[in-house]
């Protein structure tokens, strides 16, 4: 991006790539990101990039993991220099460096109908950070729904008259937990709820 390029530009959107994120994916918890470093120090920018440079380019990287969509930047001058905290005649001067803090960063159509900027690495970084977050969310909500059945099992055999036999029965047991949740959302699993839930399920159809 040229350091000059005038705020208002007629831009042909269907030159860009879209970007890979949606603007609607969020990571809760970013505390930390990824970083390879032997990628990193073999990389041009950090071997020929000036150290002022590189400082603000790696700003740059973190920065963009709290943007939205995540790993992107504005495509403008002023809020770049604002999150650097730097006057934009100096945001200005570093852009007319042989290597620049926006090195090898690239314009981008966004979901939400903006034009940001990306960076391969970066994307690629929060796109695996993406992919963890919906990991860990599918393994957690398998062990809420392990100990779940694990929980009207239990009361079965142990609360409600005939349960025993029932408990045993996966199927059985699963056709309570989904009755609870659809006659009851969000509500847990209690005795009451599953004794109501298999008196519903043992009446003629």
């Amino acid at each position: 991006m040229n350091a000059m390029t005038p705020a208002i530009q007629i831009v042909d959107t269907d030159d860009l790539e879209d970007y890979p994120i949606s603007a609607h994916d969020r990571l809760d918890s970013h505390y930390f990101f990824q970083w390879n470093l032997k990628r990193w120090r073999a990389s041009t920018f950090r071997r020929k990039a000036d150290p002022d440079v590189g400082w603000y380019g790696f700003q740059l990287f973190c920065i963009a993991q709290d943007e939205t969509p995540i790993g992107t930047l504005p495509d403008d001058d002023e809020q770049l220099a604002y999150e650097l905290r730097l006057p934009l005649e100096e945001w200005r001067k570093l852009m007319k460096r042989a290597i620049t803090p926006l090195h090898n960063w690239h314009r981008v159509k966004c979901d939400n109908g903006e034009i940001r900027l990306a960076h391969p690495v970066v994307t690629e970084v929060a796109e695996k950070a993406l992919d963890s977050k919906r990991t860990n969310a599918a393994k957690n909500a398998d062990e809420r729904m392990r100990k779940r059945l694990d929980t009207i099992s239990r009361n079965l055999a142990e609360n409600i008259p005939g349960g025993a036999r029932v408990a045993k029965n996966d199927e059985l047991v699963n056709r309570i937990s989904d009755w609870i949740a659809q006659a009851y959302p969000g509500g847990s699993a209690t005795v009451k709820r599953i004794q109501e839930a298999w008196e519903a399920l043992s009446q003629p159809t």
